[in-house]
């Protein structure tokens, strides 16, 4: 091991990519799309931090998320593997067992300092995978703030960095992982118009109705993403006042896709895509740069490990971007690392069908195609109407409740609604294709159709391949066990259980 990191080391350093181990910044926020950053497109949020790092790093423009829902990605983004490899992990309010590494916790017994502010693995219970402290470190949580707006967290997430790296011995290398708890729900009704953002320039996505409520619904959702791109910037500063910025990998992403209806707990875009940009000035070849090429958050782990000059466990799956950070192309990426494509999945978010069932579905995303593969169609994809069935006692309660679900909800009988609606919370096949191209939305479902069989037929098969080949239970006819999983979320419906395993 040694051995291998001076090797490494030595390498970086003729090269002049860096000049020892590098720092990592990590920056996490919860719930935001990739569209929602400035230098991503949209005209109306503010995220100057998130433009810098792009600006003066890589901007990835097809990153996706593992699992569109919090623990599970956030799993799968400490384990660099996907979800179905993790056992209860990709449950969310579930448990990450111990027995996975996490690049945190691997860089730790590297020497790394390490630690985390706001929301870091969460949520659920880690005692019950046999682990006493949040892998993904040391929990800085002292220093407080009067936040803007109600419904936003009180955590000053930059000034606990600060204390952070106050605590960092001189000349140690450090990881630290701010992940703030905006722009999770809820948001303060209105908080987007009275900061004086105009509703008239938001952008609406299609799968939602063009509505003053949902206009001012997804203002509000920008007061918070600012909120989060504010502490990345307040973060950077001391790095830079403490003279480590160049030598630190700063990354700015999300978990998942935004709170809203057909976004956050979905495979679509809206809930899969998220924005992520890396700054190494040390480490990094040709700065300024965007990445085109697929790819998943759970790349992440083997990066910052390989970054450090540490040996990538067997278990890890993932495949590293050093060889995005040396613009050395793909020739010598692990057979398994597909750049063209990436992959999400999802089984149980939340808990809100009888007896604890999740919706088990699983994707391919290419340039032109989303193929998804829903494994029970017969269960209803955000939770079930009826309010019994749900640990939280609210329908559809895979939706986080919003002025754009009442919206929908309230007015699905009425004309120009209806299909928003179904869009949102009916039922699905077994089977959609988009093509995404010429439907960014993904709302027209190509699969069945005799003109689209055959790239339906490929992209099932291509998807099979690399469920089989990482070992997915599900394509391996294996048992499947997330239905049975315990649940450690919040329970308003105290009837509610998740069934024995038979």
């Amino acid at each position: 091991m040694m051995l291998f990191r001076c090797v490494l080391v030595f390498l970086f350093t003729v090269l002049g990519l860096f000049a020892g181990p590098p720092n990592i910044l990590f920056c996490i926020s919860d719930d935001q799309s990739y569209a929602h950053t400035g230098a991503n497109g949209d005209p109306v949020v503010k995220t100057p931090a998130f433009d810098r790092v792009a600006r003066e790093g890589i901007r990835f423009t097809h990153a996706f998320c593992d699992a569109p829902t919090c623990g599970p990605s956030r799993s799968a983004i400490l384990t660099g593997q996907p979800i179905w490899r993790l056992e209860e992990a990709g449950n969310i309010h579930s448990t990450l067992p111990k027995k996975f590494l996490t690049y945190a916790e691997l860089l730790k017994d590297a020497g790394y300092a390490t630690g985390f502010t706001g929301k870091g693995w969460s949520p659920g219970r880690l005692a019950a995978g046999g682990r006493d402290a949040n892998p993904a470190g040391e929990e800085f949580k002292k220093k407080t703030l009067k936040p803007s707006f109600r419904h936003m967290s009180n955590k000053d997430y930059a000034s606990n960095f600060e204390d952070f790296l106050s605590q960092v011995e001189k000349d140690q290398p450090f990881c630290f992982w701010l992940g703030t708890h905006e722009p999770h729900r809820g948001f303060e009704a209105g908080a987007g118009e009275r900061s004086g953002k105009d509703p008239s320039k938001v952008i609406v996505p299609k799968i939602f109705p063009d509505h003053p409520v949902v206009r001012s619904d997804i203002l509000d959702y920008y007061v918070e993403v600012e909120h989060f791109d504010q502490m990345v910037a307040r973060a950077m500063e001391s790095l830079e006042k403490s003279g480590q910025l160049d030598n630190t990998i700063v990354v700015v992403t999300s978990d998942h896709g935004m709170p809203f209806p057909r976004a956050k707990a979905s495979l679509y875009d809206a809930g899969s895509h998220v924005p992520l940009a890396i700054r190494w000035p040390k480490g990094i070849k040709d700065s300024g740069r965007t990445m085109d090429s697929y790819m998943n958050l759970s790349s992440l782990a083997p990066t910052f490990l390989e970054a450090a000059g540490l040996k990538v466990p067997g278990m890890m799956t993932a495949g590293s971007l050093m060889h995005v950070f040396s613009n050395a192309g793909t020739r010598h990426l692990r057979a398994y690392h597909d750049t063209s494509a990436a992959f999400i999945a999802m089984e149980r978010h939340d808990g809100c069908r009888k007896g604890g069932k999740g919706y088990p579905c699983r994707a391919i995303r290419t340039g032109q195609y989303l193929y998804i593969r829903n494994i029970e169609p017969s269960r209803w994809p955000a939770g079930n109407p009826d309010r019994e069935f749900c640990a939280r006692y609210i329908p559809f309660g895979e939706v986080d409740s919003s002025p754009t679900k009442s919206l929908l909800m309230d007015n699905k009988d009425k004309p120009g609604f209806k299909r928003f609606y179904d869009l949102a919370f009916a039922k699905r096949p077994a089977e959609e294709l988009y093509h995404v191209t010429k439907d960014p939305g993904q709302i027209i479902n190509l699969a069945g159709k005799s003109e689209y069989a055959e790239i339906q037929k490929k992209l099932a098969a291509r998807l099979q391949e690399h469920l089989v080949r990482t070992k997915d239970p599900r394509a391996l006819g294996l048992d499947a066990p997330w239905d049975y999983y315990p649940y450690y979320g919040a329970r308003r419906n105290k009837n509610w259980r998740v069934d024995p395993k038979p």
